[in-house]
């Protein structure tokens, strides 16, 4: 029954995880620069945010896919090209998969992380700056690894549908997983087994990264949790 075509597929795995790991840390970063930006008291960079959620969550993703690959580097040259660069610029499948997912999950990453920085004690952030701290020092010594407990639940559930979402990547042309299965049904004619055996790939990668998060996120609640004995 297999004919080859489970190694096949799982040559995409790589592919698969690269595109799904590449999306976290650009969403990361994305999430935490909105995350600020969304606390911040100038009005202007408060109102950038709320579009950019607005915009995400009115759009499919889908969409946002097909529009970045198609769209967004005709865009691009003629924005360089207006600027008088004499630069073209060529959007491979993989880099539009990356910054599509990166931009679409820094969304939902930044509500995460906004509430997370909201449940910091304030006092402890206030008594930093009262030691004459600077804001680098209290937000990278106090606000943000203390945001992490917080975070941790929200980041979990955000990165398992994101590892689900990178099959968006095969409908332009990306040779991941789920390409690789549609690839292998057409070729065998059993397009429910390979389409099963996809899903099982998918399952595997969420299963385990569940289970690390869920190990890392009971680290970092050790303290709270001996804490709320005493």
């Amino acid at each position: 029954m297999f004919n080859g075509y489970a190694g096949h597929i799982l040559g995409g795995l790589a592919t698969t995880l690269e595109i799904a790991i590449l999306s976290l840390i650009v969403a990361s970063l994305i999430g935490l620069l909105c995350a600020l930006m969304a606390l911040s008291d100038k009005p202007l960079l408060r109102a950038m945010t709320r579009i950019y959620a607005s915009v995400i969550r009115g759009i499919p993703d889908l969409l946002l896919m097909l529009m970045l690959f198609f769209g967004g580097q005709i865009a691009l040259n003629n924005l360089l090209e207006w600027m008088q660069v004499e630069t073209v610029v060529e959007l491979n499948q993989f880099t539009a998969g990356v910054i599509t997912l990166g931009f679409i999950y820094g969304a939902y990453f930044m509500e995460t992380f906004r509430g997370a920085l909201q449940a910091v004690p304030r006092g402890q952030v206030e008594a930093g700056r009262a030691f004459g701290m600077s804001e680098f020092k209290v937000n990278t010594r106090i606000l943000l690894p203390q945001m992490v407990r917080f975070a941790l639940p929200g980041f979990t559930n955000n990165w398992l549908v994101l590892a689900k979402t990178t099959a968006l990547v095969s409908v332009i042309g990306l040779q991941d997983v789920m390409y690789r299965a549609k690839e292998a049904g057409a070729g065998s004619r059993e397009p429910f087994t390979w389409l099963l055996f996809a899903g099982a790939l998918y399952l595997m990668i969420t299963s385990v990264s569940l289970f690390l998060l869920r190990r890392v996120e009971r680290k970092y609640s050790v303290g709270v949790r001996l804490g709320s004995h005493v």
